[in-house]
């Protein structure tokens, strides 16, 4: 990696400078790898944990915060797919409030946030403040919508939306269950395995501007159709606690690359100046009251980043 980029930029460079050289190379070799470390604070899967189908079992007679308790105990312990630890690239460019030119690099899960193993797991949805919970325990935030855009932008594959029936059962794990298999089918007929980055088969619950002026509401926003259009606009129709079978969690984690420089989502939301690279509603100081910051996590990322990198 290294001889490649000295000979593109022409001067042998080290640490963040070598990121931003990085950056302004070719997309095929620009292509920033997440470190592992990003997702260092999910535990190790216990051995002999069942799979998703018995989780499934295990959940299927419960309910809303019910459900999300056990979905939040399971994960922290650290009961997913190891796949979804791998965490993918993902780029975003804009203009900051002064004209400068900003570019990130966030990094991503490749799917959306399931219980279970890599061969037996289920994608579930949660309710807000379970899934902010779990995005703060484990150093990760949750998407805006010009994030799932982007996310949307550069998934490695587009799958097709697969809407069941609207009504009550919806929000059943019956409903989960069956619209995961829907998944799964589709992934199986396009030949795809775990782990590439996936988008297009659920709406994403987001951080947005409007949870501040709608308090105790849930935004949504996305499930793009193949022209790359979203079903659901960003909405906080329901309330916080309200889940069914077509949100999913895609964590971010809140260390992340801005013009080549290590730092936090937290830190580019609460900025009015570099806000606009991540989100189309400006600063988002609602962030930092759903999902608190981790400074510890941001130096030792940085510092992980910057030996990966100048190795």
């Amino acid at each position: 990696m290294i001889p490649r980029l000295v000979h593109r930029c022409g001067r042998a460079l080290a640490g963040a400078a070598l990121m931003l050289c990085a950056a302004s190379a070719s997309h095929a070799d620009s292509r920033f790898a997440c470190p592992r470390a990003l997702s260092a604070d999910i535990p190790a899967r216990p051995a002999g944990t069942p799979g998703g189908a018995r989780f499934a079992r295990n959940v299927a007679t419960l309910v809303r915060g019910a459900r999300d308790a056990e979905t939040l105990r399971a994960v922290l312990r650290g009961d997913i797919p190891d796949f979804l630890r791998r965490l993918q690239p993902v780029e975003l460019r804009a203009y900051s409030s002064d004209g400068r030119p900003l570019h990130a690099t966030v990094c991503v899960m490749p799917d959306y946030l399931a219980v279970g193993n890599d061969q037996d797991f289920l994608r579930m949805p949660m309710g807000l403040k379970a899934a902010t919970e779990v995005a703060a325990r484990l150093g990760f935030v949750l998407p805006t919508p010009r994030m799932v855009d982007a996310i949307y932008r550069e998934s490695a594959r587009h799958l097709r939306p697969q809407p069941l029936s609207a009504g009550p059962a919806m929000r059943s794990t019956a409903y989960f269950t069956r619209h995961n298999a829907d998944i799964v089918a589709q992934l199986k007929r396009l030949g795809i395995a775990p782990g590439v980055l996936l988008a297009g088969h659920k709406k994403d619950v987001v951080i947005s501007n409007r949870m501040d002026t709608h308090p105790g509401r849930i935004a949504i926003y996305g499930w793009h159709q193949t022209n790359g259009e979203p079903i659901q606009p960003l909405s906080t129709a329901h309330g916080v606690e309200y889940v069914d079978y077509s949100h999913g969690i895609r964590l971010v984690s809140d260390v992340m690359l801005l013009n080549g420089k290590v730092t936090s989502v937290h830190k580019v939301l609460a900025n009015a100046r570099l806000a606009p690279v991540l989100s189309d509603e400006g600063p988002v100081p609602g962030l930092a009251h759903y999902i608190p910051e981790k400074p510890r996590r941001l130096a030792d990322a940085r510092s992980a980043i910057l030996t990966m990198v100048a190795r």
